[in-house]
């Protein structure tokens, strides 16, 4: 196979990652349900299809056993391998055709992780210093990686990532029998974050992290726990969830179990059909992340059921606030941003409008604050002049 056939496939089988999801408001760089019902996420491969960044995995062959992963090295895939020099120089030939943000190099696990690592890294040095490549470089960290192979990433890159994959040892070793989570992920978080702040030519660059959501038997409680901490010790820059696909992990999974009682009794709230994908759970834990990040919402902020999940009906804002009704309504006149910011519907964007049209125009009614439609029917009724 020559090296475009190569990178085809294997950046097809980066998509199971999302440490680095780069998105523009056109769909076609965004996940979309096929036909078959299962999900798509569009990256750049080497014949042109559509994404603002290059992600390729180095090889598809792996010594894991991550049973949520099609790519185990159990399963039956056909394996493919790409040598650094291959990559390097197809990547900046391919830019200078075609503007990209950058490269996500990935690979599965070839003999342990630093050989793996050494091969990564390997591309990131040719990127740099033959072909004098000063963008984006992502490369994400192999699990049980030892800290000069990590310091040799850093390096050379833009960002770095380590899936920590799962809220704890509990849940972690239901995925996976040959890694260690202490070892080969916590302990390893823990050195990226120390060397990123002992360091400051390296506090440039990006973290990320990611859960997979409902292949073990976690609560959304504990995944958030996990990201609060991971965000306030670690200096975490973005954490990711990605719904676990049952199908391509082994049925063992108590994901694929809840998958298949739920195809037998589908589960429904307020009449509608949930899809069984965990996308719906994904998005929630998403919009608490977003509390996190954005709205300066604390862990203890978030309400859960008695299960420890969040509510699929309505998003953690809007629950949150319909729980604590002697904080509402925020008057638009006097309210600070921060008391603004936990009004469902208000995000920074329009809370920081509101700010500046208060003190440029005297306001005498909510509609002076032209908000759209959607947003003034869910922030309305909590707010006052």
């Amino acid at each position: 196979m020559d090296v475009r056939d190569k990178l085809d496939i294997l950046s097809r089988d980066a998509q199971y990652d999302l440490s680095c999801a780069c998105g523009t408001k056109n769909r076609d760089e965004h996940r979309f349900r096929r036909d078959d019902n299962s999900w798509v996420y569009p990256v750049t491969v080497a014949n042109g299809g559509s994404g603002i960044i290059l992600k390729t995995l180095l090889s598809n062959m792996c010594t894991s056993d991550c049973r949520y992963c099609p790519l185990r090295e159990n399963s039956d895939t056909r394996r493919i391998s790409i040598s650094p020099d291959e990559i390097a120089r197809f990547f900046i030939n391919f830019i200078s055709h075609r503007p990209l943000i950058g490269i996500f190099l990935s690979s599965g696990i070839i003999k342990d992780a630093d050989y793996t690592m050494d091969r990564l890294v390997a591309v990131g040095r040719l990127l740099r210093y033959r072909y004098k490549y000063k963008g984006y470089i992502h490369i994400k960290i192999i699990p049980g990686a030892s800290e000069a192979a990590i310091d040799s990433a850093l390096a050379v890159s833009s960002a770095v990532s380590l899936n920590i994959e799962a809220p704890g040892e509990k849940h972690f070793n239901l995925l996976s029998s040959k890694k260690r989570y202490q070892t080969d992920i916590i302990d390893s978080l823990k050195y990226i974050s120390r060397r990123i702040q002992e360091d400051r030519k390296l506090r440039r660059i990006h973290t990320t992290s990611q859960f997979i959501v409902g292949a073990s038997n976690e609560s959304d409680k504990e995944i958030l726990n996990y990201t609060f901490g991971m965000y306030k010790r670690l200096d975490m820059g973005r954490l990711y969830f990605s719904a676990y696909q049952a199908g391509l992990g082994e049925p063992s999974l108590p994901g694929e179990i809840r998958k298949r009682e739920k195809e037998s009794e589908p589960f429904r709230l307020s009449g509608d059909l949930v899809d069984s994908s965990l996308l719906n759970r994904e998005h929630r834990l998403y919009q608490a992340d977003y509390l996190f990040r954005q709205y300066r919402f604390s862990y203890d902020d978030l309400i859960f059921d008695a299960e420890g999940n969040l509510d699929l009906r309505e998003d953690p804002k809007t629950v949150w606030a319909d729980n604590h009704p002697e904080f509402f309504p925020v008057s638009v006149k006097k309210g600070k941003k921060e008391e603004l910011l936990r009004v469902p519907g208000i995000g920074p964007v329009m809370a920081n409008r509101i700010i500046r049209l208060r003190r440029e125009t005297p306001l005498s009614d909510l509609s002076q604050l032209y908000l759209p439609r959607h947003l003034y029917n869910k922030a309305g009724s909590y707010l006052t002049i």
